[in-house]
């Protein structure tokens, strides 16, 4: 769990990457990017050394060696190569999720887990890249406000997203059990699950958007560090019930 949760938030964090524009962005924003990232894999690799393949080692290996060469090229004047390592750590990355997934559940993948895995880290990710853009106004706040906006958007794609997809799993596991069946424990996580987890995300990020539209960036980082906080609370106890029930919930 520990290893599914780290790849995704540094796959969701790079995958953010490129709905950025370069000119916008300063360049430690990506440096700090893949340093976050680069510290993820580690965790993630050290969890997943029983259960790892040649192949998947090897797209491990791809996905770090992206993220310590961005964090080196965004240290440099210019960042040669910087635009390549946006556009293809978060494929390494993404692949390295995909697989290390499968790998995990073995023969009881799906493709819905498979989607379950993509659209958690660009929850995890927009939620995380939203709150660290905020506080780059604190440092430069005559940044342009579009890349904030744009990741607000994301975020609430993402999290429509993820309730269809948390729709369907439900639907699924009502047609084959009753709610009346369900522990005492699952009754209690699933409302957590949807409120927190989905729900307020996006009510919050819906206010992040008016706040910005005054230009309060400040506030509008402390609304993004709740949504981060609930986000990541929302990912967990998906995975908690996943594991309960089967179903993507």
């Amino acid at each position: 769990m520990i290893a599914s949760f780290c790849l995704r938030l540094a796959a969701g964090l790079v995958l953010m990457l490129p709905l950025l524009t370069l000119a916008q962005v300063p360049p430690r924003f990506y440096r700090v990017h893949f340093l976050t990232a680069l510290g993820l894999m580690a965790v993630a690799g050290l969890f997943f050394h029983e259960q790892g393949t040649p192949f998947w080692w090897l797209l491990f290996g791809g996905g770090v060696l992206g993220c310590v060469m961005g964090s080196i090229v965004w240290h440099l004047d210019e960042a040669p190569g910087g635009q390549a390592t946006v556009f293809l750590v978060p494929v390494a990355l993404a692949a390295c999720l995909i697989y290390g997934g499968i790998l995990q559940r073995g023969a009881g993948d799906s493709p819905q887990r498979i989607v379950d895995d993509v659209l958690s880290a660009l929850v995890v990710g927009s939620a995380m890249t939203a709150m660290l853009m905020g506080h780059s106004y604190l440092i430069s706040p005559a940044m342009s406000l579009a890349p904030l906006y744009g990741l607000l958007c994301a975020i609430a794609v993402a999290v429509l997203l993820r309730i269809g997809l948390a729709c369907f799993g439900l639907w699924e596991w009502t047609a084959t059990h009753s709610l009346a069946s369900m522990d005492s424990d699952l009754l209690l996580w699933l409302p957590v699950r949807w409120i927190l987890g989905l729900f307020a995300p996006l009510i919050l990020a819906w206010m992040a958007w008016e706040t910005v539209r005054i230009r309060s960036t400040q506030s509008a980082t402390g609304i993004l560090y709740v949504v981060v906080i609930l986000c990541l609370i929302g990912e967990l106890t998906s995975q908690l019930l996943v594991e309960r029930t089967g179903f993507v919930l």
